[in-house]
């Protein structure tokens, strides 16, 4: 594998951030950016003496977007789904969601990204799909070179998304993960947005949310 995948699981409520460093190009990725991910990251990256080319959002949800306004900042460009620009621009309508008293910053998306489009990730191929229910702009992230995933909160290990907020859906997040991830080969593993990684092939035999 010519890339390292870094996992930092971030406040206020253990949301996963993922680095990936590709050191021999001294290039570097993020998916997500929890809170503390800037002065996490910033850290890691001037010891590995690896320069950041951009940020990833699986989606808009306020725990993964707390330090995007950090990011895009310094200039990193930033990659989104269009579907969730609105909560990234204007992070106050997930003030009754989130931690009472957290301030949520304003952030941007550079580039949108959309279903079937094929980009080069610290030069390893990655598909993009569009996984809706959780979040209207809920994407995944599927590096086949690899074998791995990046899954936001659409699946987690024995488990899947919130439907309760606004704007979710259970039937619509339960046909985005039996098209868009039960269809990955089964050693491909997935890294979620909260909890331990897990993969395709063992949600598809044991998550009780939905089989098959």
């Amino acid at each position: 594998m010519n890339v390292e995948i870094l996992k930092f699981e971030l406040p206020p409520i253990g949301t996963n951030a993922y680095l990936l460093l590709n050191e021999a190009s001294r290039k570097a990725v993020l998916f997500d950016a929890p809170l503390e991910a800037w002065s996490t990251f910033s850290r890691v990256l001037k010891d590995k003496k690896c320069e950041l080319e951009a940020l990833y959002l699986t989606h808009g949800h306020w725990d993964h977007i707390l330090d995007v306004a950090k990011f895009a900042k310094q200039g990193v460009k930033i990659y989104g789904h269009r579907e969730d620009e609105c909560l990234i621009r204007s992070p106050a309508r997930m003030a009754d969601f989130a931690v009472p008293g957290i301030e949520i910053s304003p952030g941007r998306v550079d580039h949108f990204l959309e279903d079937g489009d094929q980009i080069e990730i610290l030069g390893n191929l990655a598909e993009v799909r569009h996984v809706p229910g959780h979040s209207a702009g809920s994407i995944l992230f599927f590096l086949p070179g690899l074998r791995v995933s990046f899954s936001g909160d659409a699946i987690f290990a024995g488990s899947i998304g919130r439907t309760d907020f606004p704007g979710c859906s259970f039937e619509l997040l339960a046909k985005s993960i039996r098209e868009k991830i039960y269809t990955l080969p089964d050693e491909t593993i997935i890294y979620p947005g909260h909890g331990p990684e897990t993969t395709v092939g063992e949600e598809k035999r044991n998550n009780p949310f939905l089989r098959g």
